[in-house]
């Protein structure tokens, strides 16, 4: 499918000395398929925030520093 798209000229001139006039349509298609698959991916982390219930509060209380100063003594290998 043909796209009429409108660049800045100076980003097409550093694109043909990248890849060459011949082989623009090719490099941009491939720019923004990547684009849309990293688009994708961020669609999925962000649809995955918070979706899993890490216990939170029921792990370490109200005090999350002082439960993490309690599991480091705990800690029989940990030195000092």
């Amino acid at each position: 499918m043909r796209l009429h798209i409108t660049l800045d000229e100076q980003l097409v001139k550093t694109l043909d000395e990248r890849v060459g006039a011949g082989r623009r349509s090719a490099f941009i298609a491939a720019a923004v398929g990547t684009a849309l698959e990293h688009e994708s991916r961020w669609d999925l982390i962000e649809g995955a925030i918070a979706s899993i219930d890490d216990g939170g509060d029921r792990v370490w209380g109200e005090d999350a520093g002082g439960w993490v100063r309690a599991e480091r003594r705990g800690d029989g290998r940990r030195l000092g």
